[in-house]
């Protein structure tokens, strides 16, 4: 195991990090959106998948979707920066609707809000992390 192991692992964290706070942040964009179906990224099974520790699909999608996360077999399958980690966009699955609409949006304001700033939260400590791990071994480099 090399001296930047982890680094790269909390990278990789981070990058996933960032892609899933797009995803929230997208469906509070479309908040008022009539038909709008609010996805979220599945962190466990894209980090695992980034990581090379993927131990078999585990989709967190609602039943209705497919194995890549569409509802229909003619949909046109979604790609994003998490296929450049090894990820496969299967991860971004749909969320589970919790107060139907009748415009058919699927969006809970209230959910996502409160998904955004734990994502937010868990994105700073994994900065804070790299950026110890960084000082730490400058600091062992040069002797202090």
């Amino acid at each position: 195991m090399n001296m930047t192991s982890g680094l790269d692992f909390h990278a990789k964290a981070l990058v996933l990090r960032a892609e899933r706070q797009q995803v929230i942040a997208s469906n509070i964009a479309n908040a008022d959106t009539p038909g709008y179906v609010a996805r979220d990224l599945n962190f466990k099974e894209a980090m695992a998948a980034a990581t090379g520790a993927n131990n078999g699909p585990n989709l967190r999608a609602n039943a209705s979707a497919g194995a890549q996360g569409m509802t229909h077999a003619n949909h046109i399958a979604l790609s994003g920066s998490t296929a450049a980690l090894g990820a496969n966009p299967a991860h971004l699955a749909y969320t589970v609707q919790s107060q139907p609409s009748l415009d058919g949006n699927s969006v809970d304001l209230d959910r996502e809000r409160a998904n955004f700033a734990d994502n937010a939260v868990r994105f700073e400590a994994t900065l804070r992390f790299i950026n110890g791990s960084a000082k730490g071994i400058l600091s062992a480099i040069q002797g202090q």
